[in-house]
């Protein structure tokens, strides 16, 4: 279970720093995306360069955070707030992410993957916070 969950802290580091390089280097295939999502939502507030240079790097701090086991509650505290906010186009921009009732776009398919996301998140969670009980149960043992 143990190298099962450093895998998926490598995944989730891969994952989240790769797409957030791409984003903060201005060549992410999801810029197109990531702009009108931004348009309908913050519009005039703050300069989209800036928003995807931004949004870019906290991509790749949620990927560095997973690569420290006890940072494990924050990255999956930032992982859910990520998530809301890529769920957000099946919402407010559903021409983008629906072909037909119950059939996603390739974007839209892109968006429902993240649940696997979730779930790993959740799995790394689990096992570091039973890896923690179980040094907490061996030391009342000794006691």
């Amino acid at each position: 279970m143990k190298s099962s969950a450093l895998l998926g802290r490598f995944s989730l580091f891969i994952i989240y720093f790769w797409f957030g390089i791409l984003k903060v280097i201005g060549i992410s295939p999801a810029e197109t995306l990531v702009q009108n999502l931004f348009l309908e939502t913050f519009g005039g507030l703050l300069d989209f360069k800036v928003f995807c240079l931004g949004f870019g790097l906290f991509e790749c701090f949620i990927g560095v955070v997973w690569l420290f086991p006890k940072f494990t509650k924050y990255a999956f505290y930032l992982l859910i707030f990520h998530m809301v906010t890529t769920f957000l186009p099946v919402l407010i921009l559903p021409d983008a992410t629906w072909q037909t009732w119950f059939t996603p776009t390739l974007v839209g398919q892109y968006i429902i993957k993240n649940f696997a996301l979730i779930s790993l998140g959740m799995f790394i969670l689990k096992t570091f916070e039973q890896s923690q009980n179980v040094g907490f149960e061996k030391t009342m043992i000794k006691i």
